[in-house]
């Protein structure tokens, strides 16, 4: 039976971009795309800065792209944290605490974690794993096992959620890809179905899999190629 498609998903770091510059021919394709008429949502696990901050690298890296076209994963653990009424331990960038603003954060009763590598140290993890054992919760942004750089790929927050599931003896709730109401959530307002959604991404397990089992469409784009082509190239200068 042949798809009728209506929305696109794209993924932003690893799929149109590297940190501060364009995975080349994105912009192009973007472009071709956007003529299309197709409904187009930028979704990501990004949890490193802001929705703000990252709009205005994108900006910068020449990208024309608008706020309402972004959904993040950092949008959905907010949307939770309200809905629960919680008062989180953030271990998050300090760039991405501002999407947190009028969150009560005294007297935590839940942890909550996002790509902090600056964060990631003994005395903070192991107040985390305290709150966890005397029952506090663990939301996960996501549990990406590693994310692309331009020197190559560095661990994600999900090594780190793991670790504190296993310590703790407790499971977090994931609110970022590849989890099924993220998805849905990213296509909702318009007004679509599942089957005639496509997500186009560069992460087999988040971006892939997990659209594939809400019942879209998964597009694969291969950029390790390019990191490792990109590397070499740099190698050999040294």
């Amino acid at each position: 039976m042949e798809r009728k498609i209506k929305t696109v998903l794209v993924d932003l770091s690893g799929t149109i971009h590297i940190e501060n510059e364009e995975i080349p021919g994105s912009m192009n394709a973007l472009k071709r795309l956007r003529k299309s008429n197709l409904n187009i949502k930028f979704v990501t696990n990004t949890t490193k800065e802001s929705q703000k901050l990252l709009l205005e690298r994108l900006k910068r890296i020449g990208f024309s792209i608008e706020s309402s076209e972004i959904f993040t994963s950092l949008t959905a653990a907010v949307k939770l944290i309200k809905k629960k009424s919680l008062r989180p331990l953030l271990l998050v960038d300090d760039r991405a605490l501002e999407e947190f603003e009028g969150i009560e954060t005294m007297s935590p009763n839940a942890v909550v974690v996002g790509l902090a590598p600056e964060t990631f140290e003994y005395r903070n993890l192991n107040q985390a794993f305290w709150l966890l054992i005397n029952g506090a919760s663990l939301i996960a942004i996501h549990k990406a096992r590693y994310y692309k750089t331009a020197s190559g790929l560095c661990l994600g927050p999900g090594p780190f959620v793991t670790g504190l599931e296993y310590a703790a003896d407790c499971k977090a709730e994931v609110v970022g890809k590849p989890e099924k109401t993220f998805f849905l959530s990213a296509v909702e307002e318009f007004n679509c179905q599942p089957e005639e959604c496509i997500m186009i991404g560069d992460d087999v397990r988040d971006d892939i899999n997990g659209a594939q089992k809400c019942g879209m469409l998964g597009i694969l784009v291969q950029t390790d190629v390019l990191i490792l082509k990109k590397f070499h190239r740099k190698s050999q200068e040294c």
